[in-house]
């Protein structure tokens, strides 16, 4: 038999697809960057299916790119273009497992999306709280494999931090089971973290054991005008003591990333009657029924100080919900302006505004009509430092300086001590970037750890290194 018949018989007839129309959604990145070619994407039901098909693969040399969601912001899961490598889609492994409560642990299949595990723990009066834009269509084994962050970042971690066990089949169809809920586990080095963050190119994760938290029972969102970016830490560093470091979330949005939405996405409104240069989304979540300090006694000393200019409190999920959609809305809102040069980075907490003025100032310098939206998760350090293309400037022109631009922007987040991906991952966008920016060790490791995974090179060739 071929290999394409071969893989055939792995999934069974429901399980792979080889329709040109129905492989178009799988083979473009979301923002068209990247196109691929693939003869054939196959759909595992099970941990034994994907084992199988790795295997066949690997006696083959066969390429494989695992494929989540495909809302990957990088090219990571989309195959190359010369229609030498399979897809393989973990959408139907989207099993919840098993919900332990009283563990408050949850198992699942890698396919699951990301939402639905949300709701799984909360019938089961739990949260899982990694939440991302992407969320209703995202799928955890792609938020594992590029250790997805989001909005909540800042009380409980990545996805890296949320994963206590991960069942993974190595490139050679092996599975390795290490789906255990523990807490506390030194025997011997911790393999799951060799997974999380690797794109697929170390393995297939099939699934995972994920941390659970209590439910907040009452939650505190807020929509504040600052006076400036030095203003939104000093701000979100005395809301965390005087809250008893309950923020859960903590989100910068310029006046210009704002007007973007107020444009472009229909229903939105200005949350205040002034408009102001910068912005901070604040969510309080508690334990308590209700949040023991009201939105003017958290306030004051900021009001009063000048960091906090003007606010705006939700006083229903309806208004909470409208809030969160002007930050959620604002990658739409930009791609409607127009082309952008996107770049996810992080820096220290403390050093984010000097990093925004310094950044913004060396691109300006080289383009001066160039728009900067900086935006997003300034509690953890991570910031959108996005750049769309000057007014009725030519899109293809623009987008042909995104390697310009990268450089620029990365040289400085390298003095902060930063990192040139917060969240994103690496895929084929930064890929050149890494071996830029990382040191002769670090890749020498990587690419030890690689050679000895894969030594036949077959797991998402081309990504990451």
């Amino acid at each position: 038999m071929t290999v394409l018949e071969q893989l055939q018989e792995a999934v069974g007839p429901r399980g792979w697809t080889s329709d040109e129309a129905d492989l178009a959604p799988h083979l473009k990145e979301w923002r068209g960057l990247y196109t691929g070619r693939t003869p054939i994407m196959v759909s595992p039901a099970s941990t034994e299916e994907v084992a199988s098909v790795v295997k066949i693969c690997a006696e083959t040399g066969t390429a494989i790119v695992p494929q989540g969601g495909n809302t990957g912001m990088c090219g990571g899961a989309v195959p190359s273009s010369d229609g030498d490598q399979i897809i393989l889609s973990l959408a139907r492994m989207d099993q919840i497992r098993a919900i332990d409560a009283l563990n408050y642990t949850i198992s699942v299949d890698a396919g699951c999306v990301l939402s639905n595990i949300q709701a799984a723990a909360a019938d089961a009066g739990r949260l899982f709280p990694l939440s991302l834009a992407a969320e209703g269509s995202c799928q955890i084994g792609g938020n594992l494999s590029t250790n997805a962050g989001g909005v909540n970042v800042l009380k409980y971690g990545t996805a890296r931090e949320l994963a206590l066990g991960l069942e993974v089949v190595l490139p050679d169809g092996t599975v390795w089971d290490g789906m255990r809920g523990l807490r506390k586990d030194t025997s011997g080095y911790d393999l799951k973290q060799l997974f999380i963050g690797a794109e697929g190119t170390l393995g297939v994760i099939t699934g995972a054991v994920l941390k659970l938290f209590p439910l907040p029972k009452s939650r505190l969102t807020l929509f504040v005008a600052v006076r400036d970016p030095e203003a939104a830490v000093a701000l979100l560093a005395d809301l965390r003591e005087r809250t008893g470091d309950r923020v859960s979330a903590f989100e910068l949005i310029p006046r210009d990333a704002l007007e973007m939405v107020l444009r472009h996405i229909p229903g939105t409104n200005d949350p205040l009657d002034t408009a102001y240069d910068w912005y901070a989304l604040v969510e309080i979540a508690s334990p308590d029924a209700e949040i023991s300090q009201d939105t003017g006694d958290l306030l004051e000393d900021a009001f009063e100080t000048g960091l906090v200019l003007d606010a705006a409190t939700a006083s229903s999920e309806a208004q909470r919900e409208a809030l969160w959609r002007l930050r959620e809305s604002i990658s739409e809102a930009e791609r409607a302006e127009g082309a952008s040069i996107k770049h996810d980075v992080s820096v220290p907490v403390s050093d984010m505004p000097a990093f925004m003025t310094t950044a913004r100032a060396e691109v300006e310098r080289v383009l001066p009509e160039i728009r900067v939206i900086a935006f997003g998760h300034i509690g953890d350090g991570n910031v959108h430092f996005n750049l769309c293309q000057p007014k009725d400037a030519d899109p293809e022109a623009f987008l042909k300086r995104w390697p310009e631009f990268n450089r620029i922007v990365h040289d400085v987040v390298v003095t902060f001590r930063g990192s040139i991906s917060a969240e994103h991952g690496i895929g084929q966008l930064k890929r050149d970037e890494l071996q830029h920016y990382k040191s002769p060790t670090d890749i020498a490791l990587m690419r030890a750890l690689k050679q000895t995974l894969d030594p036949k090179g077959i797991m998402n060739p081309g990504k990451v290194i």
